[in-house]
């Protein structure tokens, strides 16, 4: 299982990479910052969910492979530049694929340290969706799980579907794919016919 866990580690973190260089190089940064996005992207939900748990070290810090696979999104993101003409929706389809990879990752280690149920959902969420909180403050943008396009909704209901997976004792294969492709599919989805809540605002008299 920890192997298991690893590779999907590993796949989320090279797909949010290539999601934050396509957002970085869309803002017209350098390649040294276009390099600084893509791995904010990919390790800060990582990197909050290891904080805020006891006894475990930041992943990339122990497990430099996460590094080697984050430069390699990024600088395929800068080689292929030209030849990904459509950066935002290019862009779209590997952030669903890091945000399924990494919720499923976030409530995996979750059930390991034994949290709740709700705990696993926030680690599941935290994982898949901080990064990219991160990577869109950082060029100064509104982060997507804040305006009224459905994102972090996506990787919760993922995230409850892989728990329940888990504890019915569905064979770790069943039980990661099927949330995995569950999310990525509702994201495109939503992103292709524009689904969203509807915008809450306060009127100003």
């Amino acid at each position: 299982m920890e192997e298991i866990l690893n590779y999907i580690g590993i796949g989320g973190a090279f797909a949010l990479a290539m999601s934050g260089a396509l957002k970085a190089m869309g803002k017209k940064f350098d390649p040294f910052g276009v390099l600084i996005i893509a791995f904010v992207t990919a390790v800060g939900g990582g990197t909050l969910r290891d904080i805020l748990l006891e006894d475990r070290t930041v992943f990339w810090l122990t497990e430099v492979s996460y590094i080697y696979f984050i430069i390699a999104g990024a600088v395929i993101a800068l080689i292929f530049r030209k030849r990904l003409a459509y950066f935002h929706k290019t862009l779209l389809f590997f952030d669903a694929i890091g945000l399924a990879l990494y919720t499923i990752m976030g409530v995996q280690i979750g059930i390991e340290f034994e949290l709740s149920f709700i705990n696993c959902i926030i680690m599941g969420t935290l994982t898949g969706a901080f990064g990219g909180v991160v990577r869109d403050i950082l060029v100064n943008e509104i982060p997507v799980i804040f305006r009224k396009e459905i994102y972090a909704t996506v990787s919760i209901v993922g995230g409850m579907i892989y728990w329940g997976l888990v504890k019915l004792e569905v064979g770790n294969v069943y039980a990661q794919i099927i949330p995995i492709m569950l999310i990525i599919i509702a994201r495109l989805f939503i992103m292709y016919y524009k689904v969203s809540f509807p915008t809450i605002y306060r009127d100003e008299k």
